[in-house]
């Protein structure tokens, strides 16, 4: 599995020039955990993500007040098998589900993490009414705590 060609991203209008990739971060989880809905402001990261081994069902949502798709989501399966990899540019939140056993999943990302700039949102909103393909999703303890987009500050978000 090719990881990383910059000649197909630029081809994809994917904006390497303007951002470069600083950061890669991998993530290990169990069937039906969730991770997300995260965000960093200040600070912002683009991503760009891929699945090692398993599938998971991929979340972002626009968190960009002038967009006219602010406050909506839109879902993706990445799987091992079907190689999809998926751009989230800064200005977005982003999660995910883990459909298989276990799923193996990559972060390429544009900025450092900074722990202080992260925010979470509840991932059942019912403002953003995200549908799951899981029922019952297991939450860490900070997502599980993750706050209702209308309880972050609106300076948090992304002009």
């Amino acid at each position: 599995m090719e990881l990383w060609n910059q000649y197909d991203y630029v081809k994809a209008n994917i904006p390497y020039f303007f951002e470069r990739f600083v950061q890669d971060n991998v993530s290990f989880s169990h069937q039906n955990v969730f991770r997300g809905l995260h965000f960093q402001n200040p600070n912002p990261q683009g991503k760009l993500v891929s699945v090692l081994q398993g599938e998971v069902f991929d979340i972002v949502v626009d968190l960009r007040q002038k967009s006219k798709t602010f406050k909506k989501w839109q879902g993706f399966l990445l799987s091992d098998k079907n190689h999809t990899q998926i751009y989230i540019p800064p200005g977005f939140a982003h999660g995910f589900v883990t459909l298989s056993i276990t799923a193996l999943f990559h972060y390429r990302c544009t900025n450092f993490y900074y722990a202080e700039d992260e925010q979470s949102i509840r991932w059942n909103d019912p403002e953003l009414d995200i549908k799951l393909p899981v029922d019952n999703p297991i939450l860490s303890q900070k997502d599980a705590e993750a706050k209702l987009l209308k309880e972050i500050q609106i300076e948090r978000l992304f002009d």
